[in-house]
């Protein structure tokens, strides 16, 4: 099993392009399975999320093509045709290894009228359960039954009906899952309280642009009238926010100067705006950001909530940058319940964090000592990363196949920025 090697020290200067959004590609990728049509996907990132959602799309009968990235894009282009679904069952083996399997449910009982999907698994970072796709997907007309691990859903008379839903709390995935179902309905949809995160606002910009009709995208009240069929498009996946804002931690920590290159300001502002809080400086330069930390990281106070709050996604890497803070900070995670698994590691190389509950104080301490630690999902991964930057000495990090899943070409883009970072293998 491979791991990253990082001996910390190095300030970290240079230009880092930003890759297609992993949380974006594996949402508009099974939006080819409501049309015959080929849907072409252009900057999707090489993960290796990416390629399990491919293989799972290949099980039901869609046929994908990769061909290299073009001059304006970052990542590869991916053409998915479903012509004919052979399948309309996405089994556990396929889904137990990513959670966004689960996305496959709307656009079967969309196109297909029927769906079994396996429970999904993924990241173990909170109890993350499946109900609020459920209900939503019953209130514009699906049947649902549970057995034996396996939700099955049908439409009766083969084609949803639709209908108004409004959710109690705020779900990404399940508001993805109720759009791709609902743009196929006989009637039209009202879904309220919907999630409104960029990624969400891609999912429909491309349902958008392959013929369904949409409004109050980016609002929390989505109309969907439904349409007889979908017709095929090509898109561009959105640039990641969460990656963009992983790396600005990492040139912060450093004290380093660092232009993220192809980047959208706007769907990552509450990231700027905790960055500036800390005493980065930022320059935008278009679609570019310059990241520089020239004097001492202050401390902050964050608390994670639903876009445009300060994203879950972020709350690791921040912690990592804030153990170097000059002063105590105080994060509460108001979204997973389970998302301070990175904290023993990161006290392995000398932090000062206290967890009670949903809340971590963390007291910023003068250095930080590298150590062998262990990845447990993907943005504590992250977390590690950007701390063995600063850290003395060498940090090994293990299970790296967590980074695998949403960070493109790592140590290839850290490495061009002046850090001292390798994957080697245990062989």
């Amino acid at each position: 099993m491979d791991r990253i090697l990082i001996r910390g020290g190095n300030r970290l200067s240079g230009r880092i392009p930003i890759s297609g959004a992993k949380n974006a590609a594996l949402t508009l990728m099974p939006c080819a399975l409501l049309t015959e049509e080929p849907v072409t996907l252009r900057n999707l990132p090489r993960l290796a999320d990416v390629d399990s959602f491919g293989h799972l799309l290949n099980q039901l009968g869609c046929s994908t093509r990769i061909e290299g990235a073009r001059p304006e894009d970052f990542g590869r282009v991916m053409t998915i045709r479903a012509g004919k679904l052979t399948a309309t069952e996405a089994p556990y083996d396929i889904v137990r290894k990513m959670r966004a399997s689960i996305l496959v449910l709307g656009p079967l009982i969309g196109r297909a009228g029927e769906a079994t999907v396996s429970l999904p698994g993924g990241c173990a970072i909170g109890n993350r359960p499946i109900d609020l796709h459920l209900k939503a997907l019953e209130a514009i007309g699906a049947q649902l039954e549970m057995a034996a691990g396996y939700v099955k859903a049908i439409a009766p008379g083969g084609r949803l009906s639709g209908g108004t839903y409004t959710f109690p709390i705020v779900s990404v995935g399940a508001t993805e899952n109720v759009v791709m179902a609902a743009v196929l309905a006989r009637g039209g949809s009202r879904i309220e309280n919907a999630a409104r995160e960029p990624e969400i606002v891609d999912l429909c910009n491309l349902l958008v642009a392959m013929g369904a009709k949409i409004s109050g995208i980016g609002t929390e009240t989505l109309e969907i009238e439904g349409v007889d069929r979908l017709h095929g498009a090509t898109y561009r996946v959105m640039p990641d926010r969460i990656e963009a804002g992983s790396y600005a931690c990492a040139a912060a920590i450093t004290g380093g100067s660092v232009e993220l290159v192809g980047i959208k300001l706007d769907d990552m502002r509450a990231t700027t705006q905790a960055l500036i809080a800390a005493g980065v400086t930022l320059e935008e330069r278009g679609d570019n950001l310059l990241v520089s930390a020239t004097g001492g990281i202050k401390p902050l106070t964050l608390s994670t909530a639903p876009f445009p709050g300060f994203a879950t996604d972020m709350q690791a890497q921040f912690m990592a940058m804030l153990c170097m803070a000059e002063g105590a900070s105080v994060l509460t995670e108001t979204i997973f319940e389970n998302r301070y698994m990175h904290v023993p590691e990161l006290a392995r190389m000398g932090a000062d964090i206290l967890v009670q509950g949903r809340t971590a104080v963390v007291r910023g301490v003068p250095k930080l000592v590298g150590a062998p630690v262990m990845a447990t999902d993907l943005r504590a991964s992250m977390s590690l990363i950007i701390a063995g930057l600063v850290a003395e000495g060498e940090t090994q990090v293990s299970r790296v196949y967590h980074l695998d899943r949403g960070y493109e070409r790592l140590e290839e883009k850290l490495s061009a920025v002046g850090a001292d970072i390798e994957r080697v293998g245990d062989g």
